[in-house]
């Protein structure tokens, strides 16, 4: 869990008040957080530059005060610039701003200052949004149909408008983006990324540092794709103040831009202007994380390591280094300057359990289960009305059956107590290797979403000696997002999977149609 008394803002806060946030986001200089409790309600404090705390007034708070507009709307996502203002995304896909506004980056129409939150309406009052990402100076919002709108400060281009005016109302970010599907957005101090839903990554805005990653230091006014980044998929985007991480399906990092403070993790202090891989003691990556009012970056590995790397309490940390921490947001809390957040933080409850959490608790519980499941020798202990209201399979397998004990010979020990276990929590943690049996149970079972999250577990395990078998199983079980998430994998690699006992032993007909495949795709070509 994370404890968000370890940014100083929140001394602030009577102590038996931290209990029940439930999400929070410290900003500015560290000295403002807005922050939202188990019932909805919304608070904030601190130092209220711009009148960022949206109160109405431009007075400091030394202690919550509730934002009555704000309360019983569900915030998903939230980020800030540097005057500073703030954008927030509700769950009904509203977008609402307020605080600094000199640059219209509040999308209002104005450079007046907003005190008070406001809907931002124009061009988006028919668009769901889903999330925000600020720039010093401005924003732009995703919708659910993953186009991008932004407005505000444009002097470098990072509206990616074509122009360097000024954008006072949103605007749909078109050009090379125009009929691409997006999936995540973020902003340096003036630049944009965008990564849409084939991989690809497009930069516009601010390039002084080489912080959009395409070879050069001129600035970009429209999106341009990262020709650097060709042939490899990429997930997620996070931007420092003039420097970007990426991350891959593989899970591998790429980092280009500023370096002063050696925020790359290369090793050196030199700035890049194209990607560069970022090795991290050869852990696969799930998570990167940045914020543009630093120059702080960190990570976070599969095996649950956190590094960080850049700018850390003032000293230059220029090779990933492994903390003690078990979140990324505890690095800014304890390393960056200032002391903020780099997202929205949502913080565990500790206490009260939902239905959803009590039911986790109770599976494999021989105390109130009225079933099991005998497996490789070993009991599982499950509940007959759970295992029916959640599986068409349980449904008719246990309609009038009075057994206490059903014996399983199909599936091994570890695959079966994963399917039981996901109908409890609707998730799986099972190994990539045994994820192939249960991936193969999910097909027998027409278990859609539990067939999703094991290409997802098998994905993050693929190697280029198993990747072959991988493939095999993909295309056996008719898993066509592993499928072709495999053979890219095998194009990437080709030179060593080719060399491995599993393409020697490959199936003839898989091995026609992969050389077929991959001769489409040019693999072969010198």
């Amino acid at each position: 869990m994370v404890d968000v008394g370890k940014w100083p803002i929140f001394a602030l806060c009577p102590q038996e008040d931290l209990k029940f946030i439930q999400q929070a986001c410290v900003f500015g200089a560290g000295n403002e957080v807005l922050y939202l409790t188990k019932n909805d309600e919304v608070f904030v404090m601190g130092t209220n530059s711009s009148g960022c705390l949206g109160t109405g007034d431009a007075q400091s708070i030394i202690e919550p005060r509730r934002i009555d507009m704000l309360s019983g709307k569900r915030i998903v996502s939230l980020s800030y610039g540097s005057g500073p203002h703030v954008v927030i995304v509700t769950s009904d896909g509203e977008v609402y701003s307020w605080g600094h506004n000199a640059y219209s980056q509040l999308g209002n129409g104005s450079t007046n200052q907003a005190l008070s939150p406001c809907q931002v309406s124009t061009n988006l009052i028919n668009k769901k949004a889903i999330s925000v990402a600020c720039g010093s100076h401005h924003s732009m919002v995703l919708t659910c149909d993953g186009e991008v709108y932004a407005w505000g400060y444009n002097n470098s281009g990072q509206v990616g408008s074509g122009s360097t005016a000024n954008q006072p109302i949103p605007r749909k970010v078109t050009s090379c983006l125009q009929n691409k599907t997006v999936i995540g957005i973020a902003c340096g101090q003036m630049s944009s990324m965008a990564v849409v839903d084939n991989g690809e990554v497009y930069a516009w805005g601010y390039n002084g540092n080489g912080q959009l990653g395409l070879g050069s230091s001129g600035n970009q006014p429209t999106p341009c794709r990262i020709a650097a980044l060709q042939g490899i998929r990429v997930e997620q985007v996070v931007c420092g103040y003039a420097h970007t991480l990426a991350l891959t399906d593989e899970g591998v990092m790429y980092a280009w831009g500023a370096n002063s403070y050696g925020q790359l993790g290369t090793g050196n202090k030199s700035n890049q202007s194209y990607p560069v891989q970022v090795i991290v003691d050869k852990e696969r990556i799930v998570e990167i994380a940045a914020c543009h009012s630093s120059h702080t970056s960190a990570a976070k590995s599969q095996s649950g390591q956190v590094y960080m790397w850049g700018q850390c309490r003032g000293q230059s940390v220029i090779t990933p280094h492994l903390t003690h921490f078990s979140c990324t947001d505890d690095v800014f809390a304890c390393f960056s300057t200032p002391a903020i957040m780099w997202r929205l933080l949502s913080v565990e409850p500790d206490d009260h359990l939902t239905v959803a959490e009590s039911l986790k608790r109770e599976f494999d519980n021989p105390n109130t289960a009225d079933l099991k499941f005998l497996v490789d020798e070993k009991y599982i202990y499950v509940h007959k009305v759970l295992l029916q209201i959640r599986c068409e399979h349980f449904r008719s397998l246990l309609h009038e059956n009075e057994e206490e004990i059903i014996e399983m010979n199909q599936f091994s020990y570890p695959v079966y107590r994963a399917f039981l276990e996901y109908l409890y929590t609707d998730n799986i943690s099972i190994s990539p290797e045994d994820a192939i049996g249960l991936l193969e149970l999910a097909t027998i079972y027409r278990e859609n979403r539990l067939k999703q999250l094991c290409q997802q577990t098998i994905k993050q395990g693929i190697c280029e000696e198993n990747a072959v078998v991988l493939l095999s199983a993909a295309v056996k079980y008719d898993a066509q997002d592993l499928e072709d998430y495999c053979f890219r994998f095998c194009i990437n690699h080709m030179t060593v999977v080719t060399q491995t006992d599993a393409f020697a032993d490959m199936d003839s007909d898989l091995l026609k149609n992969f050389i077929n495949k991959a001769s489409k795709a040019g693999a072969f070509k010198n």
